[in-house]
């Protein structure tokens, strides 16, 4: 009988999106993270239900008090529940965040493609993109918001344009990397639309960098909006925000300095967790990063 040569099996394919969690789990510190992420998130979307107290709801004889199992992180100058407030308050920071992450996405996106791709284009859409980030980000929103006036929309609007440069550089710095490639000029030479190079040979490969970056500006973006409540040019003073609380407790910190600790240690763990994913995205896509990973 002749021998039956050994052929080896594939296995299972494994979807990208699993490789990358495998990636992700691999390194303590970002699980962390994610958790982090998670359990703010939660608390944030199930507000309405988890909050105990409504977080308009004044009680001015019991204002100041202490955390207690009643009032589990205490109550402010005006008696209001300040777990309850902070819990709506997540929900804004990451509403905010969300929103300039998808107006500074889209905008940094096309203003980077459109620099990296059309050559003509690129020194004065750079140039312009050099002036806007010459400005420190907080300068630059408080100086949008003093034309644009206090409000949601207008600090999303605000940080948007803050943080367009940012994407757009990325992008840019990618396309100019990809439009030198073999398969941009098969397309091209085959007769490809510019549109159609863009959308289906560019934006693909785009997707891995901008998510990463993305990551930074939802940081960067809840950090620069409870700066802006804080300093009185953001969220209006009456909706509870993580800057607004830490503004309105100035005056008693010394007397209860709960009031400053709890939004501060929110604001840092939540914009720590979104660095550490950040960072950890940033290795498992690169696959320079990829075996340190």
């Amino acid at each position: 009988m002749s021998a039956v040569p050994n052929v080896a099996v594939p296995g299972p394919k494994r979807s990208p999106t699993m490789l990358l969690l495998r990636r992700l789990a691999r390194r303590r510190i970002v699980v962390a993270g994610l958790v982090v992420l998670a359990l703010v998130v939660a608390l944030a979307v199930l507000a309405p239900w988890l909050a105990p107290y409504a977080p308009q709801r004044m009680q001015v004889a019991i204002r100041l008090r202490p955390p207690s199992l009643t009032h589990l992180l205490g109550t402010d100058e005006f008696g209001r529940d300040v777990l309850s407030r902070m819990m709506h308050g997540a929900r804004l920071s990451f509403l905010v965040g969300f929103l300039v992450v998808v107006v500074s996405t889209i905008a940094g996106t096309l203003l980077g493609v459109i620099a990296g791709y059309v050559r003509r284009l690129d020194g004065a859409l750079m140039r312009l993109t050099d002036a806007m980030m010459a400005f420190p980000d907080i300068l630059l929103a408080i100086a949008l918001l003093a034309a644009l006036g206090p409000g949601l929309l207008n600090v999303v609007v605000a940080l948007g344009v803050v943080y367009t440069p940012r994407i757009a550089r990325i992008v840019r710095a990618v396309t100019l990397v990809l439009r030198e490639q073999q398969f941009v000029d098969a397309a091209e030479a085959l007769g490809a639309t510019r549109t159609r190079i863009v959308v289906v040979h560019l934006l693909p490969n785009l997707i891995s960098p901008v998510v990463v970056q993305s990551t930074f500006v939802f940081a960067y973006a809840i950090l620069t909006e409870a700066a802006l409540s804080f300093l009185g040019v953001g969220i209006p003073p009456t909706v509870p925000s993580w800057g607004n609380m830490i503004a309105s407790a100035q005056q008693v910190m010394h007397q209860a300095p709960w009031l400053v600790m709890a939004p501060g240690m929110a604001i840092a763990l939540t914009v720590v967790a979104l660095q550490v994913v950040g960072d950890g995205l940033r290795d498992a896509l690169d696959p320079r990063l990829r075996r340190a990973v």
